[in-house]
């Protein structure tokens, strides 16, 4: 079997040191298989390693290797719909129960960084930029809605405050909240899969998971060798393939772009983005950006449906950040990748239980970095008999895509297309 490396980002080249990981060779039992060693996996690892379980966790490639490895490394609080649209649709009960939670993912985060010592250049302070009039009332609306559920480290900046933040000329105003922030990804993941190591943890790449024996004691079939479990946790989000196909039909993998310029030197980075906070605007299609620690500008944005690869990333995104800022017309690109999300029709995670013992999460259209640290303490607490906030996940309606993924493509694309064409003409 060909052994699967990272893609060539800047996250894999800046990448801390890291134990290469055999792939599972033999038969061994365990209180909980995870399927995946992403931030989902190893989230869920920790919380249950902490709780005094026996855990392995089963990576097809490597530690990081999809969304968690590549994204934007931008800390954003809450979810992909907004808190009021969950309230609308779910009863008061629950929603109190997601907003509570909405805001968990970002400081679990931290507590990881300090408690296991991971050096992942962890930085606070995000900003939601706004471009239109009516973007800046959602916003407003959004901060009314976070303090009802006690999030009040926010401020709203008026088109003469953003510009301290971001030299940037096409905002009207925007929203900053304090305990956004932003990290190296792969380096989170690579310090979330030694603080698992380190508690007796096992971690296992380049082993696929081809098939889950259900039963009793579920049994899951690599290449070499099987993991017999009382729990399994699914956790392959975007990667997962169709190895378990009651998920594959209720989400779509789709693909972002991401570009990071040469390093630009203190000055020009400390102009753009003085207080070194990332940023994302309000569209539906966003674009997202942030500083690295070494001052290059990292900017994400686009959205391919199905998960393809674009022939050329920096053609699409190049033309995005010049507009935000001309003046770096003149620097080089160092690095263009994608990387795939899993896109689910509410927008809202998925989290739930095939039969007993077979517990999944997926789906955080986006919102994934803080959503997965949260996931990951939410199924130790269901593993551990407190399902009252898995459940408030769980009962989340699960929607298949029409048309299945094949047909679901074209059809969220034409749904994508619609969105964007609002943001322009500023409804």
């Amino acid at each position: 079997m060909s052994s699967m490396q990272y893609p060539p980002s800047f996250y894999a080249a800046s990448a801390n040191a890291a134990p290469s990981r055999p792939a599972l060779q033999d038969d061994i039992e365990t209180d909980v298989c995870i399927i995946g060693a992403g931030y989902t996996g190893l989230s869920s690892a920790l919380f249950l390693l902490e709780r005094g379980f026996s855990v392995c966790v089963l990576e097809a490639a490597k530690v990081g290797f999809g969304a968690s490895g590549r994204n934007g490394g931008q800390i954003v609080n809450s979810y992909s719909r907004d808190l009021d649209v969950i309230e609308r649709s779910v009863g008061a009960g629950q929603a109190r129960l997601l907003g509570d939670m909405a805001f968990e993912g970002a400081r679990i985060i931290r507590d990881r960084v300090t408690r296991y010592g991971i050096n992942c250049d962890l930085k606070n302070g995000g900003v939601f930029a706004a471009l239109t009039v009516k973007q800046m009332k959602h916003l407003e609306g959004q901060q009314r809605l976070w303090e009802r559920y006690g999030h009040t480290q926010l401020e709203l900046m008026d088109q003469t405050r953003i510009r301290q933040v971001v030299d940037c000329d096409q905002y009207m105003g925007g929203l900053l909240d304090v305990s956004g922030g932003h990290i190296h990804p792969l380096n989170l993941a690579l310090g979330e899969a030694a603080a698992v190591e380190s508690l007796g943890g096992r971690i296992h790449e380049q082993s696929p998971a081809l098939r889950i024996e259900r039963g009793a004691n579920p049994v899951v079939h690599t290449a070499q060798g099987r993991v017999r479990a009382k729990f399994v946790i699914v956790a392959g989000n975007a990667y997962l393939g169709e190895l378990v196909p009651e998920l594959a039909a209720k989400s779509m993998p789709c693909g972002t772009q991401v570009i990071a310029t040469e390093p630009l030197g203190e000055a020009l980075a400390r102009s753009l983005l003085p207080q070194d906070y990332c940023v994302e605007d309000c569209n539906y299609l966003l674009d997202y950006y942030r500083l690295t620690a070494d001052k290059r500008l990292i900017f994400g944005g686009g959205v391919v449906y199905g998960a393809r690869d674009p022939a050329n990333i920096e053609a699409i995104i190049r033309p995005k950040m010049l507009k935000a800022f001309p003046q770096l017309a003149q620097v080089k690109i160092d690095y263009a990748w994608t990387g795939n999300f899993l896109l689910t029709l509410s927008r809202l995670p998925q989290m739930g239980r095939l039969g007993d013992n077979i517990y999944y999460s997926q789906g955080c259209s986006g919102h994934g970095v803080t959503y997965t640290h949260l996931a990951g303490k939410v199924l130790a607490e269901a593993l551990s008999g407190q399902a009252e906030r898995f459940d408030a996940f769980a009962d989340l309606p699960h929607y298949p895509f029409p048309g299945g993924r094949t047909f679901g493509a074209p059809l969220t694309q034409l749904g994508a297309w619609y969105y964007s064409l609002r943001d322009r003409l500023g409804f």
